[in-house]
Formats: C-alpha cells, sequence, structure tokens
C-alpha cells in the first residue's frame, strides 16, 4: 500500500485524519480551528441524520400490535431510541456551544487553569473544557462528593 493511502488510512478521527503539526506553529491557528470545526460540523451531521432515521423508523414501523407481549416490545424498543436520541441531543447542544467557542476564540484552552487542552485531547474529544489534569481532579473530588 502507497504511503500516501496508509497514512489517510491509518487513524481517522470522526472520518478526518489527525492533525499535523507544523514546527513551531501556534496553537489554536487558523488552520487548527478549521480542522476542529469541520470535525465537529461531521459529528453533528451524523447525529442529526441518526435523529431522521429513528423518526422515520418510529413512523415506519409504528404498528399497534394485537399481542400485548409484542406491544410491549415494540413500546420498550421506541423508548430505548428515544433515550439514546435524547442523550445525542444533549451533545448537539455541547457541539453547538463548542463551535461558538470557536467562532469566539475561546477554544481548545482549560476553562479551570486556563492551559492549552492539546491537540490529541481535543481530536479524542473535540468538546472537552478541562485539561486532562483538571479533568482528572475533577472526576477524583465528583467520586469523593458522590455528585
Amino acid at each position: 500500500m502507497p504511503s500516501n493511502a496508509k497514512e489517510k488510512n491509518s487513524m481517522l478521527i470522526r472520518g478526518f485524519v489527525p492533525y499535523k503539526e507544523a514546527k513551531g506553529e501556534e496553537y489554536m491557528n487558523e488552520r487548527q480551528l478549521m480542522h476542529f470545526t469541520e470535525i465537529l460540523n461531521g459529528w453533528k451531521r451524523e447525529l442529526m441524520e441518526e435523529v431522521d432515521r429513528t423518526v422515520h423508523h418510529m413512523k415506519d414501523d409504528a404498528a399497534n400490535f394485537p399481542d400485548p407481549a409484542d406491544r410491549a416490545s415494540q413500546e420498550e424498543e421506541f423508548s430505548l431510541e428515544l433515550r439514546t436520541r435524547d442523550r445525542e441531543r444533549k451533545l448537539i447542544k455541547k457541539i453547538d456551544q463548542t463551535l461558538q467557542r470557536i467562532e469566539d476564540e475561546d477554544y481548545g484552552f482549560c476553562d479551570s487553569c486556563g492551559i492549552e487542552i492539546g491537540i490529541r485531547r481535543l481530536e479524542a474529544r473535540p468538546t472537552a473544557t478541562l485539561c486532562i489534569d483538571c479533568k482528572t481532579l475533577a472526576e477524583i473530588k465528583e467520586r469523593q462528593t458522590g455528585s
């Protein structure tokens, strides 16, 4: 396999090749912001398509089964799908907030300590608002307080 094709197929992030930083490149420059904007918009588009599929599935497959077990099974399936879509709706809202942070030039920096979150962490979790150290501390505190 040619190295170029191998490179494109390796480590795709939500359909995108990982960002390659240039030596001495400024953090969260225009190229990096465009990279994350594309990732976030692609992710949002996928989620919205899934919402549309669910709506069509529920419309098309909704049936009034005479058998109570069949009816209960279908209702449980729809309930599970709706819970999943609700989580995705919340994620879409978080993606929109993240896109706004990019617009406001406030993306990529920790909300807690202000340092750079880092390209690789953001590629793994594009909606991250905390650096790995602050996120780890927050999770420890959460476990200790049980909230």
